[in-house]
């Protein structure tokens, strides 16, 4: 008896009793899965995806970004395409993350619009377009994103915004 009244004293613990869940637990990643896994999205589970894959998490990131996109968030789209461009808690897919950017920058999401934009400048994962590729990073400029500004001003050269990046990867696939 009195382990249970010391255990039940212990701030932080969830206890079930005939009564249901005393102190349940919120504003967890174990809590955040589990909404997802119930098939409930909101800004605030979706936003825990970024926390997720910044800590390696990258398998419950997938799982809460698919379930986000899905959902309709453009947010988790782009997300979903930096999953699928760098083979995190799925397989590398430059295809996939480019069409993650396409649904993304089709519900008007300037970062969408900016990496999609991006993909076909290069031909990544989509045959190469430059004039639309040029139309997405100007609309994504528009809205004032930063990058996509400085894309402009350098003339639409890749190199301004990744001057790191292998070039082998961003070979035109066509």
């Amino acid at each position: 008896m009195r382990l249970v009244l010391a255990l039940m004293m212990l701030p932080g613990l969830a206890l079930a009793d005939a009564f249901g869940t005393t102190n349940p637990e919120e504003l967890t990643m174990n809590k955040v899965l589990e909404d997802i896994d119930a098939g409930r999205t909101s800004m605030t589970n979706c936003a825990a995806g970024y926390l997720m894959t910044k800590s390696g998490r990258h398998g419950a990131a997938r799982k809460t970004f698919e379930a986000c996109a899905g959902d309709g968030y453009p947010g988790a789209m782009t997300w979903m395409g930096y999953l699928d461009n760098n083979g995190f808690g799925g397989d590398y897919d430059p295809d996939a993350a480019a069409e993650w950017d396409r649904r993304a920058a089709e519900a008007g999401d300037s970062v969408g619009q900016f990496n999609y934009g991006l993909s076909l400048l290069r031909g990544y994962g989509v045959p190469q377009d430059e004039a639309t590729g040029r139309a997405l990073i100007d609309a994504a400029a528009r809205t004032g994103l930063p990058i996509a500004q400085r894309l402009q001003s350098a003339g639409y050269d890749p190199e301004a915004v990744t001057p790191d990046a292998d070039n082998w990867r961003y070979a035109p696939m066509n």
